[in-house]
């Protein structure tokens, strides 16, 4: 890893002529006495770089310093290739060799380019943390070991060891065979079989990783998007799915489209509504995916529905039925 750093140091000190040793830390994510140790090994190294003292101070390369340091690693070709989306490699543990790869990438430019790609580069935002709404997206937390042990698995063909926990239940040691890795909204899933069965893992739920030298049962080719939908179908088809009739105001299919399992059968009445036939997870989504559309729904059916979001409403009537809160009483 050191060697790699260093690389990375002396590519970003080409791209941006100088920098400070805070700016070098953050880019790298190590602390300030790491870079300037780093900066001792690359003078020794014979690699030209000098201090700038002063208020604009920093590290900078002799003018006219070349070298052939570009090599992409494995993990930083990997990360281009998943590079559509950041959070794509985020996903799968592939955060910080997506940002190396990429210096890298920069760096092979001719130089007469350099400047308009990273100009091009600042009018792009991919995949902000919060939306127009303020709302943040959280990301999940992958821990960099684990995610890395599943990836040499499913790469190189070897069954796996995973400590798994699983929703509400306690946490588990079972051996798979590695199928492959898809990311869907910026979560990240391990598609495997145990036993011969088809599964779906969380990797934010893998709690350990142990590749295993035993070749992993599985097929030479696998067409992961036809798998994905697949999975996808029996999740949909199978459980305590429940299913429901309601009606709804148009503006309003998209988010409900978002948010069920599934649109089975949708037709237009005659106020211009439409009436849909939805499934959801189980009986609490199913609440709780109406109650965000507020009266820009009506549940027809089941009954039991119609009676909780009825319920609900009639609970917030009476909150609000009488005089002000704590704030209002408190005024003279």
């Amino acid at each position: 890893m050191r060697a790699d750093r260093l690389v990375s140091l002396v590519l970003l000190l080409r791209q941006h002529g100088r920098l400070s040793a805070t700016a070098l830390a953050h880019e790298l994510e190590v602390s300030t006495r790491t870079v300037l140790r780093d900066i001792d090994a690359l003078s020794a190294a014979g690699v030209p770089v000098y201090a700038e003292r002063g208020r604009h101070g920093g590290f900078a390369l002799l003018p006219g310093f070349q070298t052939e340091l570009t090599g992409l690693n494995h993990d930083e070709a990997l990360a281009l290739l998943v590079a559509g989306s950041r959070r794509g490699a985020q996903a799968f543990g592939l955060g910080s060799a997506l940002a190396s790869a990429m210096r890298k990438v920069v760096d092979a430019l001719p130089e007469s380019q350099r400047a308009t790609a990273a100009g091009a580069a600042r009018r792009l935002l991919i995949d902000p943390e919060t939306d127009l709404l303020s709302r943040r997206q959280v990301a999940e937390e992958l821990p960099d070991t684990v995610v890395a042990e599943v990836r040499r698995a499913v790469f190189a063909g070897h069954r796996l060891r995973i400590h798994y926990a699983a929703v509400d239940r306690s946490p588990t040691w079972r051996t798979v065979d590695p199928v492959g890795l898809v990311t869907v909204r910026d979560q990240g899933y391990l598609l495997a079989t145990r036993s011969g069965a088809d599964r779906t893992y969380r990797l934010s739920r893998i709690l350990a990783a142990e590749k295993l030298d035993e070749p992993a049962q599985r097929p030479e080719r696998v067409d992961l998007d036809r798998a994905w939908q697949e999975r996808g179908t029996r999740f949909r088809t199978g459980g305590d799915l429940v299913t429901v009739l309601l009606r709804l105001n148009p503006a309003r299919r998209r988010e409900l489209a978002g948010t069920a399992l599934a649109v089975r059968t949708e037709e237009a009445d005659a106020d211009g509504w439409l009436r849909l036939e939805v499934t959801f997870q189980d009986p609490r989504h199913a609440e709780w995916a109406l109650w965000q559309l507020a009266a820009d729904a009506e549940a027809l059916a089941p009954r039991w529905l119609r009676d909780a979001l009825r319920d609900r409403a009639a609970t917030l009537t009476a909150r609000y039925a009488t005089g002000g809160g704590e704030t209002e009483r408190a005024q003279p």
